[in-house]
């Protein structure tokens, strides 16, 4: 036998010549985000930290949920269609649309009570948006305010969110503060005339604000980290409303109860050349899932339209956004800026929606999922997958530029 097999030290040598040892993280969150490759493992990892009833209402979507996995299943429907020998060694992801130049075709959607996944709530979106360049739009029901997320961030691009209530004044006067602390743009969200029947949190008697009982208590023992970071910051509210309701109290139930009975059932379009009356900025509906309602929309005059079902969280059975955006871009034509709102869970994702037309994507749940696995940090490295998976696409398909993504890239399968 050849004793050089036997000498530990030519072992050793052997086996380094192969093999590096990881260096010891000490950081918790960083650990945390190496396990973390995907939208899903993100997924897992709040589920984990986070209390079952917080979790549900963030996952959660409408009835059966059909169409909340249809949301993202749908894109599995989709394959490309690869051009090779392209020369894409250099790869361009910045898009023009709405008034500016995006560094990636991504905008950040409306989430309301985003507090309940970790205490600096919008703030921490806001900043990881500004970030990566990116617009961030501010919902209604947001947990913290208007002038607040403009601080946190102040080279933002923001976007408000805001609901055609009874209530118009409010309304106006929220449109008011917002073009007053520099927001750009609002979005109209048109799918919400009475809120769909969210069976997760029927079960789990799970309501805004949470109610506590013998559940939350010991969910809450489980959970001791977010536990520690709710019972020791500002109680959680409707931040843009609070000191705005003098009839019914601006405590957290009694201000929710009260926005709850804002939602306007006789919402029309009416509405919308209303909101166009008082707001000379970018306006996009959210919730459009017909195209004819797309074109109704292109002819109202507003400057796009957010292909959406909310998530999946109002109409189950309604369409996919990705379902949608051919057809509704063969209706309106060029020039008329579309949104597809929900589903994107891979940079791939986005390549197959632009390559259907749309102009933007936009991301609401997996933002909360990263919150509730990592906080601010987890948004920032979730953008930073999105943008890795969106390059790496492009340069498989061969596309150099937005503009290469065309039609014949995909088909449905």
């Amino acid at each position: 036998m050849d004793a050089r097999r036997l000498d530990p030290r030519a072992m050793l040598e052997t086996f380094r010549s192969v093999v590096r040892f990881q260096e010891i993280e000490t950081d918790p969150v960083t650990r945390r985000l190496r396990r973390c490759a995907t939208v899903e493992d993100l997924r897992r990892v709040a589920r984990r930290r986070l209390p079952r009833g917080v979790f549900d209402y963030i996952d959660g979507g409408a009835e059966d949920e059909r169409t909340l996995d249809r949301n993202s299943s749908d894109f599995s429907s989709l394959r490309f269609r690869p051009r090779v020998l392209r020369d894409v060694s250099s790869i361009e992801t910045s898009v023009d649309a709405l008034g500016r130049t995006h560094p990636l075709p991504l905008m950040l959607a409306p989430t309301g009570f985003t507090r309940i996944t970790t205490s600096p709530g919008e703030l921490a979106v806001a900043r990881a948006a500004e970030r990566a360049g990116l617009s961030y739009s501010l919902s209604t029901m947001a947990t913290r305010s208007i002038e607040e997320v403009a601080a946190a961030a102040p080279a933002g691009d923001h976007w408000f969110q805001v609901y055609t209530w009874k209530d118009r004044g409010l309304v106006e006067e929220m449109v008011s503060r917002a073009r007053e602390a520099g927001y750009r743009g609002l979005w109209l969200t048109v799918d919400t005339a009475v809120l769909g029947r969210r069976e997760r949190d029927v079960r789990r008697g799970y309501t805004i604000p949470p109610k506590v009982g013998p559940g939350t208590i010991v969910d809450g023992v489980l959970h001791p980290a977010w536990t520690l970071d709710f019972i020791t910051n500002p109680p959680i509210v409707f931040a843009n409303v609070v000191g705005l309701n003098d009839e019914d109290g601006s405590d957290p139930v009694s201000l929710a109860e009260h926005m709850m009975r804002q939602f306007d059932q006789a919402l029309s379009w009416s509405d919308v050349d209303w909101l166009r009356g008082i707001w000379d900025g970018p306006l996009v509906l959210k919730g459009i899932q017909r195209v004819d309602d797309a074109v109704r929309a292109r002819d109202a005059g507003v400057d796009g339209v957010a292909l959406s079902n909310h998530g999946g969280r109002q109409l189950d059975d309604a369409p996919s956004p990705v379902s949608l955006i051919e057809p509704v871009r063969e209706a309106v034509g060029d020039g008329f800026t579309i949104v597809c709102d929900g589903g994107v869970r891979r940079g791939s994702d986005i390549v197959k929606a632009l390559a259907l037309g749309a102009d933007l994507c936009s991301i609401g749940r997996p933002y909360l999922y990263a919150m509730g696995a990592a906080g601010e940090r987890g948004v920032d490295h979730l953008l930073g997958f999105l943008q890795e998976g969106l390059e790496r696409t492009m340069a498989l398909t061969g596309s150099r530029r937005l503009d290469e993504i065309d039609r014949d890239l995909v088909e449905w399968v």
